[in-house]
């Protein structure tokens, strides 16, 4: 039983340390070229590759973020986005494995109180409709469906005013901002009058985080309206959401928006019952910095 156990050890050691040293080997690429058209980014790679702890580190800025909520009366749910790499390793390299690198330090937030949201093994589970776009950063408009749907889950019993959305399927044709251009299935969503549901103040979920809140939702440069994490989730809950996003970091920018809202109408707190502060996992070691933000004044 012990040379079992010491070989499966080795094998997973080996494992990371494969993945891992393939990731440094390629982290000061702004980005890289993987199999069939699939594009990464470097710091993506790089984040992988760096072990913990980081440098600076974000837990006492997020257990922090989080005591401030509960004091308030409000619930942080935290879901960082896994890096594409975590989900299509084999579309880097062949019989390329990803460990589960980042799930160390989501029990550290555990421990210290903090509700971590991990879809990993959701995205995992839905590796073959396309959870990720191949020639963009971002997640596809099927990951923030099955993102939406994981969060639906935990908070949908709720009671909470309900509205009628109506959902589609469409084909559309996006410009990665990694080069190359390529077609992906979205489901839109629209309200009674057909028009896209707007994020709305009076809201009482606030989804808060970086572009991977506007992707799909917010248009232009984020590739369509109307089918990104906000409209999934107003489609799911039954009530649009409040958006506070950021094009940067959603780390420390992303809070900063919110304290100056809450600074600008000392009430704004009052109707909210849930913070879902959604960020790429990379941003845990590539972001400008992971201060803490009094989002009161003292």
């Amino acid at each position: 039983m012990k040379l079992i156990l010491c070989l499966c050890l080795l094998t997973v050691t080996a494992w990371a340390d494969d993945f891992t040293a393939f990731c440094r080997a390629r982290a000061d690429a702004t980005t890289v070229t993987g199999l069939a058209g699939w594009l990464f980014l470097g710091s993506e790679l790089r984040h992988l590759s760096t072990a913990r702890p980081w440098t600076p580190d974000p837990l006492p800025a997020i257990v922090d973020f989080n005591a401030q909520l509960k004091q308030a009366g409000i619930e942080l749910l935290v879901m960082p986005v896994p890096a594409k790499a975590m989900i299509y390793p084999d579309k880097l390299a062949p019989n390329l494995n990803a460990p589960p690198l980042d799930q160390q330090f989501f029990a550290e937030l555990r421990q210290h109180g903090v509700n971590v949201v991990d879809i990993t093994d959701d995205l995992l589970a839905h590796r073959g409709d396309q959870m990720y776009c191949k020639t963009d950063s971002h997640w596809s408009g099927q990951a923030c469906v099955v993102a939406a749907q994981k969060l639906a889950g935990l908070i949908k019993d709720r009671p909470w005013l309900k509205q009628e959305f109506t959902t589609v399927m469409r084909e559309t044709e996006i410009a990665g901002d990694l080069g190359g251009s390529e077609k992906l299935l979205l489901r839109y969503v629209t309200g009674p009058n057909g028009q896209t549901v707007e994020p709305n103040r009076d809201s009482p979920v606030i989804l808060l985080g970086d572009s991977h809140c506007l992707v799909f939702q917010a248009g232009d440069d984020m590739l369509a309206r109307g089918a990104g994490l906000a409209d999934q989730l107003a489609g799911e809950l039954g009530t649009p959401v409040d958006l506070i996003a950021v094009r940067g970091s959603g780390a420390t920018p992303a809070r900063v928006n919110l304290m100056r809202r809450i600074r600008a109408a000392p009430d704004y707190l009052t109707k909210k019952k849930i913070v879902i502060w959604c960020f790429s996992v990379r941003e845990l070691t590539e972001s400008s910095g992971w201060s803490k933000v009094a989002l009161t004044k003292p």
